[in-house]
């Protein structure tokens, strides 16, 4: 008999500071080849572009605005931060 069960997913660990942005040092891209999630104070986020889980903030898109090179301006929302593969 063969062992025909697949090895655990080797997914890279959720680093501490996680950026959407390619341009950003804190932009690792083998961590968007799978689905992330992100909560903030216990409800999931879906617009979140950049996160910190020590510092306890996420960065969101302030509605339309856009800055000038046609970027969304960003604000940032501090509470408790968890991320988590789906």
């Amino acid at each position: 008999m063969t062992d025909t069960t697949l090895p655990p997913e080797n997914r890279p660990e959720l680093p501490d500071h996680l950026s959407i942005d390619a341009r950003s040092r804190h932009h690792v891209a083998a961590v968007f080849n799978y689905d992330i999630g992100i909560r903030l104070n216990g409800k999931e986020r879906s617009d979140v572009e950049e996160y910190c889980i020590s510092e306890g903030w996420v960065k969101v898109p302030a509605g339309k605005t856009v800055d000038r090179t046609g970027r969304p301006l960003l604000i940032k929302i501090k509470g408790t931060v968890e991320a988590f593969y789906r």
